[in-house]
């Protein structure tokens, strides 16, 4: 069988791991293959580690499964970097990212509609992007999410501001935070703090296994060869 390799792009965060761990595992055992976990930096292993790992296992060949909501700079320029030095250990196929398309859009909606109290608005809350054609698809899961839950839904980015300005709009109206991470962060935990003295904000936990499907099906794809966009 092919391996899964997932492949973050790390956190210091001290429970950021087992979040892509939990993930992993999800997808692969959706696969009925083998997975494992890397990060492109501050957790371990990288790539090139995991890939050896996976050899030693018996493995000889991997896809690799970016743990990406966006195709911008870790996505173009890291992920190559390291694919490439992660091949000299093992094969290695690269997938798409998770993205931004229908299907997180649909994780994101069937979350609001689970966890998020009747009265309160949601907001999306990315790391965010530099990148201004990123920035206008996160626009775009924004309306999609508002759309299949029947909500008004704002789009904060946490790298813009974001911990202020969850905690006006927090003063103003009870909020409910979608947050588009897969894993729990530093940031997201900012979120959190500044949440804080409002008891009526609520938050739904990061994605986590939410995102199985997405990734077992960039997997099969992978797999049967459609390219890697």
């Amino acid at each position: 069988m092919v391996a899964l390799l997932t492949l973050s792009h790390g956190s210091r965060h001290p429970r950021a791991r087992d979040g892509v761990r939990a993930l992993t595992t999800a997808a692969a055992h959706r696969l009925g293959v083998t997975g494992a976990d890397a990060h492109l930096e501050f957790d371990e292993p990288d790539l090139e580690g995991a890939a050896r790992h996976l050899a030693s296992l018996g493995q000889d060949r991997a896809i690799v499964v970016p743990l990406l909501f966006t195709d911008a700079f870790h996505a173009r320029n890291d992920v190559p970097a390291h694919m490439r030095a992660a091949a000299e250990s093992l094969p290695l196929t690269r997938a798409s990212s998770i993205g931004l398309g229908e299907d997180l859009v649909g994780v994101l909606a069937e979350q609001a509609l689970a966890d998020a109290p009747p009265h309160a608005h949601l907001v999306i809350y990315p790391v965010g992007t530099s990148d201004a054609e990123q920035a206008a698809r996160y626009e775009g899961v924004r309306g999609g999410v508002e759309k299949r839950t029947g909500r008004p839904t704002s789009l904060i980015a946490a790298t813009r501001g974001g911990p202020d300005i969850l905690a006006e709009r927090a003063a103003q109206t009870p909020i409910h935070v979608l947050p588009l991470f897969v894993s729990d962060g530093l940031l997201l935990d900012k979120a959190r703090i500044a949440l804080h003295p409002f008891p009526e904000a609520t938050a739904s936990e990061p994605l986590t296994t939410a995102l199985a499907d997405i990734v077992a099906d960039r997997y099969r794809a992978a797999l049967e060869g459609e390219p890697h966009v």
